[in-house]
């Protein structure tokens, strides 16, 4: 299996669920804290579903070589089942927009005061101006800070385990105080884990498009729900622990960050600000191409429409959109995994049978791109044959193994002719 690969699959998992799912914290208060201690095992519960939810969905994207989430619904559910999974996941890229624009706006307006819709207006504007211009390596950039964010959960975790002991009793039977949005608690662990994997689907997904082997990618989504399932948890314990400085916020890391020193506030205000703006600017676009998809020169009005809309719903308040729109969105995620997981449990042998016929694709690609090695008719003939049995388009799944083919080939050549170009111990002598 290739580690490397494995490795940027879980990393691009976790970044994906890890931006809007704890970027602000008061989704983790209203899923969890406000159970108390038994908030702390729903954070076990939902990873353990994160972590078999990622498995399968990424496999299943590998599987299917998927290059958006239209076709693999349609290729794993009833064609009525798929459009409804379509059209739910085209409205959660508008609700989690707006949803974010006004979290945009709690954050400024808690750290400097600034009434809430001038920090949604900014968040929009900048939203608008990088719509318009090249999107792919402004995101590419921003999401450099994704790893930020694993680093303030980390520095939050540490820093409550330094304030121990505490009452956690106490701290328990304040949180329970603070809403529900869901209930009872393992419904909510539940229904927050289906909500993040709604949002995450269609990028989870083209993950795993993006990854030939099946095998690799399932791994990927077992690391990565596992990462993600550490972070919730040291997320949860931290605020949890701090719940009576943190419970009356809008925005609950930043004001956990306010208690360790204002510095630090700072720079968490910055990171939360940046990864607001890289889930708004992924949902407005995607939401844009989506709309557009058979009228591109109609993109720009459309788009710059989104925003406008997002930004005028956003103007209720971050707290009262996320206690229902995400749980709307969260029950709608439910009925996406079961259909992913029904497909997937019925379909392991076919995708075994899959994996085997990728791993012939690759022995012979490997033959065949070696320089000092035959390819003969046969096996050319023998190759072909293999791709026409995929499950996959045959030229796409052959393009995309023989790239992996390349790329290892080749970074075996640079090792071997770095090994050649270092004397021995007796050369040097």
């Amino acid at each position: 299996m290739n580690a490397r690969k494995t490795l940027q699959v879980t990393l691009a998992f976790v970044g994906l669920l890890v931006g809007a799912g704890f970027a602000t914290g008061q989704e983790v208060v209203q899923y969890f804290i406000s159970f108390g201690t038994w908030g702390i095992a729903g954070a076990v519960v939902s990873g353990i579903l994160m972590i078999a939810a990622g498995a399968v969905i990424i496999q299943i994207g590998s599987y299917f070589l998927a290059e958006e989430h239209r076709a693999v619904f349609h290729s794993v559910s009833h064609p009525v089942v798929s459009k409804f999974l379509d059209i739910s996941v085209t409205l959660t890229l508008f609700a989690m927009g707006f949803v974010m624009l006004a979290g945009a706006g709690s954050t400024l307006e808690q750290q400097f005061g600034l009434p809430s819709w001038i920090g949604s207006a900014i968040m929009m504007g900048l939203v608008m101006l990088t719509g318009l211009l090249n999107v792919n390596k402004v995101t590419n950039i921003i999401s450099a800070v994704t790893p930020l964010i694993f680093v303030a959960v980390i520095v939050a975790f540490v820093y409550t385990m330094l304030q121990l002991p505490v009452d956690l009793g106490a701290m328990s039977d304040l949180a329970v105080q603070a809403d529900s949005p869901v209930s009872p608690w393992w419904l909510s662990a539940i229904n927050y884990t289906c909500m993040a994997l709604m949002l995450g689907v269609s990028m989870s997904l083209m993950i795993g498009g993006n990854t030939p082997n099946p095998r690799v990618a399932g791994w990927g989504g077992v690391l990565g729900g596992t990462f993600y399932t550490i972070l919730l948890i040291m997320n949860a314990v931290a605020l949890l622990v701090n719940y009576e400085s943190v419970g009356d916020s809008d925005i609950p890391m930043l004001m956990l960050f306010e208690t360790m020193h204002p510095v630090a506030a700072l720079c968490m205000v910055v990171v939360t600000f940046v990864m607001i703006y890289n889930t708004c600017i992924s949902m407005f676009y995607a939401l844009g191409r989506r709309i557009t998809v058979n009228h591109r020169k109609r993109y720009v009005p459309v788009f710059l429409g989104t925003c406008v809309a997002g930004y005028l719903v956003s103007l209720i308040g971050f707290g009262t959109l996320m206690a229902y729109v995400y749980p709307a969105i969260g029950y709608v995620g439910m009925v996406m995994v079961i259909v992913m997981f029904i497909w997937w449990f019925r379909s392991r042998p076919q995708i075994a049978s899959e994996q085997s016929r990728r791993n012939r694709m690759r022995a012979l690609l490997t033959l065949k791109e070696s320089e000092d090695k035959d390819f003969p008719e046969g096996h050319e003939k023998r190759l072909r044959a293999v791709a026409e049995e995929s499950t996959a388009d045959g030229d796409a799944i052959t393009g995309a193994i023989d790239k992996e083919v390349i790329r290892s080939l080749s970074k075996k050549t640079e090792t071997h002719a770095g090994q050649a170009s270092t004397p021995d111990s007796q050369d040097s002598r």
